[in-house]
């Protein structure tokens, strides 16, 4: 059978979120053939599902120079650059109209079953090197098909696989048959069904990064409209100056105030903090849901129950793929030592590439939140750098792709969105650099894959 060589073949990219899009719009400034998979039925499904937060960051700092470039010929506005979008903002004003540019590149309920090399199995060394990728997709209407590839981006993030409850990295007991009076997500109490929800109830929100910081201080609002409303804070660790974030001192000022609102919730009574609680086991009693903690605390009975404990990846579908991920992260190997969150903050990761990001396995790169494994410390702007240098190597650029072309601020904390509600045309100096595509407690998008 004959085989069309290598360079005539698209590169796959996973996932039509920001960063996905951005590696396909540095792809085609490169010469290069990308072709978007994207299982959602539009470009951003992920953000698209907390659009009702705003970033911490600016629209300059959301949009990425080469979708830039490929955008201006279709007669997009830009944005102005110091007003801060919200996810809704992202996806509809940006990621919409670069998806539309980049046309038949993009497909839409393209699920990615699988990737391996054509021919060769994990296990297999022969002429491996040599094969092209195969990536098995399930398309929207249930029919499969497979692409053939010469190389493998993965953008697809982390939203769809948040941490559990349980304090082990396990789901509690009693979590998963209680599903549906447990939210992962930061709640938008601006639509009136979930407002309902939590309008007069006691709820307990599990979790300590920005997208906690959010739902406190949303839950706080609601408070003081709706009586009865009330928020206890469940945290496995202690409270530390650092639990806040970098307030007043944080170069990013509207992710600072975020910290500083979450602060207010408990200092004006709004929300009690439980410290030091590992929860092992959630169940009924009555119409009430009770956390039980693996040493044997109790907290008393709350009506709902908000999970926002940070995301992990999902690399069922890499399977057939050598990695090399890091134990605890599952992060590549070369840059796990940079985002530890036990020793780093976003500022103090360098700005990386290709060569952080290149596996065993030659011609496949995780990108974008994906490529922080169960990190939180995700930006945007990060993920941009890292698909221009991917692309840059793909072409054989490899002066471009080992440059480094962005400098991150000073932070004290970092990952997850904003809550910086105020109105669209506000402007914060200073502010830059946004999360990623997911809230992280882990993106915002990582809320989010950006992030």
């Amino acid at each position: 059978m004959h085989h069309p060589p290598a360079t005539d073949l698209p590169t796959v990219v996973i996932g039509a979120g920001p960063v996905g899009l951005a590696a396909a719009a540095q792809l085609v400034a490169r010469g290069i053939e990308p072709l978007v998979l994207e299982a959602g039925a539009a470009a951003g499904s992920a953000v698209r599902e907390w659009s009702h937060v705003r970033l911490f960051s600016t629209w300059a700092e959301v949009v990425d120079p080469a979708a830039e470039k490929l955008l201006a010929p279709t007669g997009w506005v830009k944005p102005d650059g110091a007003t801060y979008p919200t996810g809704g903002d992202w996806a509809g004003r940006y990621l919409r109209p670069l998806a539309d540019a980049l046309g038949d590149k993009v497909r839409f309920g393209a699920t990615v079953t699988g990737v391996s090399r054509r021919g060769r199995g994990r296990v297999v060394d022969a002429d491996r090197e040599q094969q092209p990728f195969t990536v098995h997709v399930r398309n929207a209407d249930g029919s499969e098909q497979r692409v053939i590839a010469r190389a493998v981006i993965d953008a697809s993030g982390t939203w769809a696989t948040p941490g559990p409850i349980g304090g082990d990295g396990l789901p509690a007991l009693g979590e998963r048959a209680l599903g549906e009076r447990i939210s992962y997500r930061v709640p938008d109490l601006k639509d009136p069904a979930v407002r309902a929800r939590y309008a007069g109830r006691r709820t307990a929100m599990i979790g300590s990064g920005a997208s906690a910081f959010t739902a406190l201080a949303s839950l706080a609002d609601l408070a003081k409209e709706a009586a009865g409303t009330h928020a206890v804070w469940v945290l496995r660790r202690g409270i530390s100056g650092a639990t806040f974030g970098g307030g007043e001192a944080d170069q990013l000022p509207a992710r600072g105030a975020l910290g500083l609102a979450a602060k207010a919730a408990v200092d004006d009574g709004y929300a009690d903090a439980v410290t030091g609680f590992r929860a092992e086991s959630v169940h009924e009693s009555g119409d009430r849901l009770v956390l039980t903690a693996d040493d044997g605390r109790r907290l008393d009975p709350v009506d709902e129950i908000i999970v926002l404990t940070g995301f992990r990846p999902d690399l069922s579908f890499l399977d057939e793929l050598r990695l090399g991920l890091d134990d605890r992260l599952q992060a590549p190997v070369e840059l796990a030592p940079l985002i530890d969150p036990n020793q780093h903050s976003c500022g103090t990761v360098y700005p990386h590439g290709v060569k952080e990001l290149s596996h065993p396995e030659p011609g496949i790169y995780l990108v974008g939140m994906k490529s922080y494994g169960r990190a939180p410390t995700f930006l945007a702007m990060t993920g941009y750098e890292q698909v221009r240098s991917v692309a840059a190597a793909l072409a054989g650029d490899q002066e471009a792709a080992e440059r480094v072309e962005l400098t991150l601020p000073q932070t004290g904390v970092c990952g997850g969105t904003g809550l910086f509600d105020e109105p669209a045309d506000v402007r914060v100096p200073g502010a830059a650099l946004v999360p990623g595509g997911v809230e992280q407690a882990g993106g915002c998008c990582g809320t989010a894959s950006a992030c």
